[in-house]
């Protein structure tokens, strides 16, 4: 037999209905944290997808951003530039305008002569260099994202390589916070070191980025956008006008840095053409021979640079010093070259207790700079 069930008490509670509204609430709040969540997952993924590592980027680019040196009518002649297909390199105008002569300088020091092909109205120059081989920087297939951080990559004054993260193009930082003279020309890239603007400007202060879509018709197999590139006609062009100072490879000895000093006051003055000031680094004998006529003649196109001092007698009566430089092809003994490289003897004397230049000899003969 079964048990009767116990009849509830009336006054006992009933059990409650399952609260629905409080189920879907809390449903709803779930999924919001999970949207949320994944919203946040996507932003972050986002910004670092759009930021970029310098070094990175350097590693990638670097090999292909050269040095321009131009010895030219306005005598500006420095700058950066980038190599892209078939020898040709992107650079700023304003190094170039009016040659003489150009190099590139790759960052392993090899030099290579170049012509001026053309230039765009954006102060873009298009150079195609003479047996220069690379890694060419190449435009990504589609415009960069404008919230997309960039790079520029340069050159110091001093030849040294450098990258700067620049912003985006939506959000730029300010270019005078990091240019120099020798930046200009220097390539924009992308994260993965692809080729996406260029710094052109007459000057540090007007300097600004031409972006992709411009560089598309100036790096296209058939360029458009380009006028044909002219050359000086001026008797008289300079270089860079900054101090070039010779890199020591002999013991650093008090009399060496004298010496360094004076070769560098040398350099200095040849390239910014102050010949009447260079009467005072020779001796009274030396002054006779190499006047300020003479040295004028002898050096009205030229432009000296990577100075190494290799050898230095140890009375201090001679320093041996290797050096390139540059000139018009059309100067006397040039024979259509622009570039040489240099390796002379300096005949060193003290007047009234200064050291000075009494005689120079040249030590071999005077190569091509890219031989």
């Amino acid at each position: 037999m079964e048990t009767p069930s116990r009849p509830a008490h009336p006054s006992e509670p009933q059990p409650r209905r399952p609260w629905i509204f409080g189920r879907v609430l809390a449903g709803f709040v779930v999924l919001l944290v999970i949207v949320a969540g994944g919203a946040g997952v996507g932003w972050y993924i986002r910004q670092q997808t759009l930021r970029i590592d310098t070094a990175a980027a350097l590693k990638a680019a670097g090999p292909a951003v050269v040095r321009v040196l131009a010895t030219t009518c306005a005598g500006s002649g420095e700058a950066s530039g980038v190599l892209i297909d078939k020898g040709r390199v992107l650079t700023a105008t304003s190094a170039v305008d009016q040659p003489k002569s150009i190099v590139v300088v790759a960052p392993d020091g090899r030099i290579r002569r170049a012509n001026l092909i053309g230039t765009s109205a954006d102060g873009v120059a298009v150079l195609q260099t003479i047996g220069f081989e690379g890694s060419p920087l190449t435009l990504p297939p589609v415009p960069p994202d404008p919230k997309a951080e960039r790079a520029l990559i340069g050159y110091t004054a001093a030849g040294k390589q450098v990258v700067n993260a620049i912003g985006s193009e939506a959000e730029p930082a300010a270019l005078s916070q990091f240019m120099n003279a020798a930046k200009l020309g220097g390539p924009v890239v992308d994260k993965s070191g692809r080729l996406i603007g260029l710094v052109t400007g007459d000057t540090v202060q007007a300097s600004t980025v031409v972006p992709f879509t411009k560089l598309q018709g100036y790096v296209a197999t058939a360029p458009s956008g380009l006028a044909v590139g002219t050359l000086g006609e001026c008797a008289q062009s300079r270089g860079p006008q900054g101090a070039v100072t010779p890199e020591l490879l002999v013991a650093g000895t008090p009399l060496a840095l004298e010496v360094r000093q004076l070769l560098a006051g040398y350099l200095t003055l040849e390239n910014q053409q102050d010949f009447a000031a260079l009467q005072a680094l020779y001796s009274p004998r030396y002054a006779k021979g190499m006047t300020e006529a003479v040295d004028r003649e002898k050096h009205q196109t030229t432009y000296f640079f990577n100075p190494r001092i290799t050898d230095l007698a140890p009375d201090g009566s001679s320093a041996r010093m290797a050096y390139n430089v540059m000139y018009s092809p059309n100067a006397k003994g040039a024979g259509d070259q622009n570039c040489s490289r240099l390796d002379t003897r300096f005949a060193l004397v003290r007047s009234r207790g200064k050291l000075v230049i009494d005689a120079t000899k040249a030590l071999g003969g005077a190569p091509a700079c890219d031989t």
